[in-house]
């Protein structure tokens, strides 16, 4: 089967201007001769998207990914390579694309109708439903110049699903607009798959890109960066999003922090009596990737050193999401666990049976204080990290275990689980 889409190494170049010139005649002194700065808004992309396939675009703002998706639809031309589509396209690339905002609603559902192929016949037959799913019938005849933005949306979706097309592109619009309209609009989307029509969509939506795409693209300053199954693309889009800060070694082996002052408040009374020397996050798989998988169990191995004999001691462990919630905190105390005396060096473990969360980087804080948590011997705040990448098409946070079984008068129950909520 050939294609749907089929991007073929394309740059694309823009050329930033430092100075302007304003009148007549610095622009005749100055005609072919203003200095500028080129930037490469995309540089040798290239893939292909099936017929009848969904692929979501991710990345950072000024990525390239609008421009990407503008490139597709022909509204740019790329500097160099090539683009080739099969089918009739419809493209909602931004807030209003396409509206003469002189012109009332209607006449503009008949203007962007043509500038998709239809004639005002087939127009006419489907005017009705484009009105009524943007739910506008009041405001059908008003300037569109007087429109909300979600009235705007609202629109633009109408007719561009309703035209029919073969290659629906769409441009962040699935997370615009209230509740009911993005239920509305992922409803259409599943209905399109089902027909087997092909959709491109850019979004920073982490789980919408889960729950509709079948694959997904990472851009990163133009660049194309992983081209993957949705969970490990959205795991790529989170590390390029916040610049590898977070886990900074590109090779498999546990995290590992040596002591260094802390920056946080709390780490700056720390008597360093008893000092954490070293941190290691390990998991099963391990020696083959950086992340865990959902419910997978973990081990954090803090090494200390005691400059003297301590008694009076206990150790916590606080974990936040990147977003600084906390989801988990406990210490020895809390969980009535003896700790010996810390005499020179040692090591004590913090070992998790399963880790119950899905897509995301997590923080990890690491203390060691006395018993009454009113002496800090050493603290870190969240200077160890690990993360989790959930192979499913399951959204949220959490896995929760999960079994699905339909009920048999005649037989009893029929179980079919783990269901994917288990995040395995």
């Amino acid at each position: 089967m050939a294609a749907a889409i089929e991007v073929r190494s394309i740059s694309k170049q823009f050329k930033l201007y430092h100075e302007h010139y304003t009148s007549l005649k610095e622009r005749v002194i100055h005609y072919g001769r203003i200095p500028y700065e080129p930037f490469m808004a995309l540089e040798d992309v290239d893939f292909d998207v099936e017929q009848g396939s969904t692929v979501g675009i991710l990345g950072h703002n000024g990525c390239g990914k609008s421009t990407l998706l503008k490139c597709v639809a022909g509204i740019l031309q790329p500097t160099r390579g090539e683009i080739v589509t099969r089918g009739r396209m419809a493209a909602l690339l931004e807030l209003g694309a396409g509206f003469n905002h002189e012109l009332t609603g209607r006449e503009n559902v008949f203007m962007n109708a043509s500038i998709l192929g239809l004639s005002k016949r087939d127009t006419v037959k489907i005017f009705d439903e484009i009105v009524a799913f943007a739910e506008l019938e009041k405001f059908i005849d008003m300037q569109v110049r007087h429109y909300s933005s979600g009235m705007y949306v609202r629109l633009g979706f109408a007719v561009a699903v309703n035209v029919e097309p073969d290659i629906l592109l769409v441009d962040e619009v699935l997370s615009v607009g209230d509740e009911a309209f993005q239920r509305k609009c992922i409803e259409r989307v599943k209905k399109f798959q089902q027909e087997g029509r092909t959709i491109l969509v850019v979004t920073h939506a982490a789980d919408l890109v889960r729950r509709i795409c079948d694959r997904a693209i990472v851009l990163d300053h133009g660049k194309l960066v992983i081209d993957a199954l949705p969970g490990e693309a959205v795991r790529v889009f989170r590390e390029s999003l916040h610049g590898g800060e977070l886990n900074e070694s590109s090779e498999p082996g546990p995290a590992e922090i040596e002591p260094e002052a802390g920056a946080a408040p709390i780490a700056e009374t720390a008597t360093h009596r008893v000092q954490i020397t070293s941190v290691l996050v390990e998991h099963p798989g391990l020696n083959e990737r950086n992340w865990l998988l959902p419910d997978e169990p973990m081990t954090i191995r803090l090494g200390y050193h005691a400059t003297e004999r301590t008694d009076d001691i206990l150790f916590g462990i606080l974990i936040h999401d990147q977003d600084g919630n906390q989801l988990f905190g406990t210490n020895t105390r809390l969980l009535g666990i003896d700790v010996p005396p810390a005499d020179g060096d040692g090591e004590m473990s913090f070992e998790f049976h399963r880790v119950p969360l899905l897509d995301g980087t997590y923080l990890v804080t690491l203390a060691i204080q006395s018993v009454d948590e009113g002496t800090v011997y050493d603290w870190r705040e969240q200077q160890t990290s690990f993360e989790v990448m959930n192979p499913s098409q399951t959204s949220g946070l959490v896995s929760f275990p999960l079994d699905v079984k339909f009920v048999d008068p005649a037989q009893g129950a029929q179980g079919r689980g783990p269901g994917p909520g288990a995040g395995a």
